[in-house]
């Protein structure tokens, strides 16, 4: 079997990971005006930095929101399509080691795949997620660069800007410590610094998305959540994450190449079928 080729489209970013004898290798992430620069600018850089002739490539499957755009075959490859939540749920499976698991998808928005063998579904989403964080952050903070806001962020103090359980009540609530958040932005005030908006706008967004996967997770029997996309990169999600595991007795996880699962999943996908798809 030659190489399968997966591909995740966004619309301005691809992610592209080749897979050979089961084992996928040297995932790279591209940018691109539109997502056909995009994609075909990823496709031939994986090509030429791995030193893989196209007659090595044995299938092309595309997943994310910009496959849609490509009508044709890539490079006169035979190319496939694979359903993004399937893309996830496989991908995230495979770098995790974990199944049953719910996979949270932390892209422009957010969404909840349920993973329990070949049984995958589609359990939700948010309208919360990077797009948010970029929005919000060009509002707030004249810039829509992730990794500046984060590095404000790890100079700003949060308490400055979310109001806790402690500054409302004089004691600890059932099942709430003192310095848990009781409501988001609430303490904010009109001359508060660049870098503690920055922890705030970082802090919401991660938030959010915690308190929604415990909310998944509700009426089910799995307690682990695998974060995939790329605001698992954030160092703040080292700090967020685990207060929702104490709280609550789930288990986030963060796989090796979390950013890559989505484009990992779609060439397993072709695997999966036994390398017949249509």
């Amino acid at each position: 079997m030659g190489i399968v080729i997966g591909i995740d489209v966004g619309i301005s970013t691809t992610k592209i990971v080749g897979l050979r004898d089961g084992q996928p290798s040297n995932p790279i992430r591209t940018t691109a005006a539109d997502p056909i620069a995009s994609l075909y600018g990823a496709f031939g850089k994986y090509l030429h930095d791995n030193n893989i002739q196209l007659e090595e490539v044995e299938h092309v499957m595309l997943t994310g929101v910009g496959a849609a755009y490509v009508k044709n075959d890539v490079y006169g490859v035979k190319t496939s399509r694979c359903d993004e939540f399937i893309a996830d749920a496989l991908g995230a499976r495979y770098e995790s080691n974990l199944d049953p698991a719910i996979v949270v998808s932390m892209g422009t928005g957010t969404s909840f795949v349920m993973c329990h063998g070949d049984d995958i579904r589609h359990i939700g989403g948010i309208g919360i997620g990077g797009g948010t964080l970029q929005g919000l952050s060009r509002l707030l903070l004249n810039t829509g660069d992730i990794k500046q806001v984060s590095a404000l962020a790890k100079e700003g103090d949060v308490s400055h800007i979310n109001l806790l359980i402690g500054d409302i009540s004089a004691q600890p609530l059932p099942g709430l410590p003192m310095n848990a958040t009781a409501s988001l932005f609430a303490r904010a005030q009109s001359n508060a610094s660049q870098e503690d908006i920055a922890a705030g706008l970082i802090n919401t967004v991660l938030q959010t998305i915690g308190s929604a996967s415990v909310l998944a997770s509700q009426g089910t029997q799995c307690k682990d959540m695998v974060m995939i996309g790329q605001l698992t990169l954030l160092p703040q999600c080292k700090d967020i994450f685990p207060v929702f595991e104490q709280l609550y007795g789930v288990r986030f996880h963060i796989p090796k190449f979390s950013q890559f699962c989505t484009a990992i999943g779609a060439a397993l996908a072709y695997e999966r079928k036994g390398g017949s798809v249509e």
